[in-house]
């Protein structure tokens, strides 16, 4: 960070290509060579667009081939496998999949480690090919200047804040930053509160309630309680949160102190009066990707409402589709994509005139539904458990969720009063009172939660990265 901060704009975008590199290839020492293919790809076809930029034949021509490769490189390492499944449990056939086939192969000539069984997920496949692809979109939509520099645009892909698990930085946003950047100490102290910020959501709030959900989603759905099934989902429903919403904070934190400005990405979800409102605070850069790459393009709310519906539907199964290659991923999508219909078509000016604390909850327990079909591994899993949550196993609560909650009580309480943005207000609070100590408190509170973070994670075996298998 010393070399950094007295080093040029050139010689920072080299440091930043060279430790993102090194930063994806501590996890994935074999699949950084995509990430490499996508960035190379994608540079040569935003140098043809500019160099063919009256001809917009091959200006399309420069696009189909980036987009294709990029969702090809996600049909083969996210989606084969679930593909060929599929069409084997609908035929009674026995293909196996080529990639698998290649890495056996290639395991044959040199021990890669490769899965010889299943195609594995490369970390953060989807968040850099949309990243990556955003860049050619655009360029071809006249949005954005070409960029002339590979190095530029490497450092770019390879940003390795947030090159794992988001936000997602469309080039736009940090085209200028990616030429000249400021980085001071204002800068640094900012995004090392934001980072201290993210790892203790992570850290304190989402491992200590997710470990709540793990015991619970290995239970028999049969034999659990009302309490027990409503406990677990709402352990997950925080531990997602605080899991993403850390990572997002975290690495906003550190692209701050690299002196760029990563785009807000999540606020406050779960105070939300409407599925609507919703998906408008819940991973905003993912929203707005396919707001601006999928849904606009399709038409959007222009063709009368038939199109708008179509074109909703379509969007959410993408969206879903994008979580993970699984049906029940598409219906999660299509679940919040037909929730969103129903209040386009009058539901949600009912829920405006209801009182808030019911528009809420109604938004929470449908969100609660949909956790259910992301986090449980098939469909009839989320059936059985959607069958607990009602009553299946007999009981309304059992000695579980009462020792559970008990145990759990200041942790639960916690993550509610964190989760509806206390910890903004509180500090929006402080310093309208009195700005110098709430500075001092705040230096007192980033190196306090530091040393606590690292002591936690010093000694603990439960950190698990719910993101990083997008």
């Amino acid at each position: 960070m010393i070399v950094y901060f007295f080093a040029s704009d050139k010689i920072r975008n080299v440091l930043i290509f060279i430790t993102g590199l090194l930063f994806y290839a501590w996890g994935e020492p074999f699949y950084v060579c995509l990430m490499l293919l996508s960035t190379a790809i994608d540079y040569t076809a935003g140098r043809l667009m500019a160099k063919y930029d009256d001809d917009n034949k091959k200006r399309k021509i420069c696009l189909i081939v980036s987009v294709c490769m990029n969702v090809g490189l996600l049909a083969i390492f996210k989606y084969s496998d679930f593909l060929i499944d599929s069409f084997n449990g609908v035929f009674g056939t026995s293909i196996t999949n080529p990639v698998v086939l290649v890495n056996k192969a290639l395991n044959s000539l040199y021990p890669f480690g490769l899965n010889e069984k299943r195609v594995e997920l490369p970390i953060g496949i989807s968040f850099y090919t949309f990243q990556s692809m955003s860049y050619t979109i655009d360029l071809y939509l006249r949005n954005i200047k070409v960029q002339k520099s590979f190095l530029n645009f490497a450092s770019y892909v390879s940003l390795f804040p947030q090159i794992v698990a988001g936000p997602i930085v469309r080039y736009e946003d940090v085209a200028n930053e990616l030429e000249s950047r400021t980085v001071n100490i204002a800068k640094i102290s900012a995004g090392i509160g934001l980072f201290v910020k993210g790892l203790a959501k992570k850290v304190l709030l989402a491992n200590n309630i997710g470990m709540v959900w793990t015991q619970i989603k290995a239970m028999d759905y049969s034999t659990i309680s009302v309490a027990t099934a409503w406990l677990g989902i709402i352990a997950f429903a925080f531990q997602i949160y605080f899991d993403f919403s850390g990572y997002s904070d975290m690495a906003t934190g550190l692209g701050k102190m690299l002196g760029f400005e990563f785009p807000k990405n999540f606020d406050h979800p779960y105070i939300s009066k409407s599925i609507s409102e919703f998906w408008r605070r819940w991973h905003i850069t993912l929203g707005s990707w396919f707001r601006s790459y999928v849904y606009i393009p399709l038409g959007g709310n222009r063709n009368g409402n038939f199109k708008t519906y179509r074109n909703l539907f379509i969007t959410w199964a993408l969206t879903g589709l994008w979580h993970g290659a699984s049906w029940n991923f598409i219906l999660w999508g299509l679940f919040f994509g037909v929730l969103i219909i129903i209040e386009r078509l009058g539901f949600g000016k009912i829920l405006e005139k209801l009182p808030s604390a019911v528009s809420m909850l109604y938004t929470f327990v449908m969100v609660l539904f949909g956790w259910v079909l992301f986090d449980t591994d098939t469909l009839a899993d989320a059936g059985r458990y959607y069958a607990a949550m009602f009553g299946a196993g007999g009981s309304l609560v059992d000695s579980y969720a009462r020792y559970t909650i008990a145990s759990n009580a200041v942790m639960l309480t916690l993550c509610i009063l964190i989760s509806g943005g206390l910890g903004s207000r509180l500090i929006s609070f402080c310093e309208e009172k009195n700005k110098r100590a709430s500075a001092v408190a705040g230096v007192a509170v980033k190196i306090g939660g530091l040393l606590i973070c690292t002591a936690y994670l010093v000694g603990a075996t439960y950190n698990p990265f719910l993101y990083f298998r997008f």
